[in-house]
C-alpha cells in the first residue's frame, strides 16, 4: 500500500503546476500548466479538481476563494498554494526521479532526447 504522502505521476504534475504559478494558481491555469507538463495528453478539468481535492486533503496544498470579479460574471475563483508538506512530497518525488534517470541513462541513453 502506497505511503499517503508519497505522489503518483498527475499528482506531481498538478503540484509542480501550484508550485510554479504562484499566486495565478486556479483551477484553469494550473489545467492550462498540467496540460503543458504532461506533453499535450488530454487532461480534464475535473480530474484536475479531484486531484487538487485529494492533494487538500494530503494537507500538500491549501485553497481559498479570491474576491468575486465583474469578469468572471460576480463570481470568486478558487486559488491554490503549495504548503511545506506538498513542497518536500514533491522534492522527494524530484529526487527519485533524477535517480531513476541516472540509473536507466547507461541503458537507454539521455531520455531528454527523446522526449524532451
Amino acid at each position: 500500500m502506497p505511503r499517503s504522502d508519497s505522489l503518483g505521476q498527475f499528482e506531481q504534475l498538478v503540484l509542480t503546476s501550484v508550485a510554479t504559478l504562484g499566486d495565478n494558481a486556479y483551477g484553469i491555469t494550473i489545467h492550462k500548466k498540467v496540460h503543458e507538463l504532461a506533453s499535450s495528453k488530454a487532461v480534464t478539468l475535473g480530474a484536475i479538481y479531484v486531484a487538487l481535492d485529494r492533494l487538500e486533503g494530503k494537507g500538500f496544498v491549501s485553497s481559498w476563494l479570491s474576491e468575486p470579479t465583474a469578469a468572471r460574471g460576480g463570481r470568486a475563483k478558487r486559488c491554490y498554494r503549495l504548503e511545506v508538506p506538498g513542497e518536500r512530497a514533491l522534492k522527494e518525488s524530484l529526487a527519485t526521479a533524477r535517480r531513476m534517470a541516472v540509473s536507466v541513462t547507461p541503458l537507454w541513453g539521455d531520455p531528454d532526447k527523446e522526449f524532451g
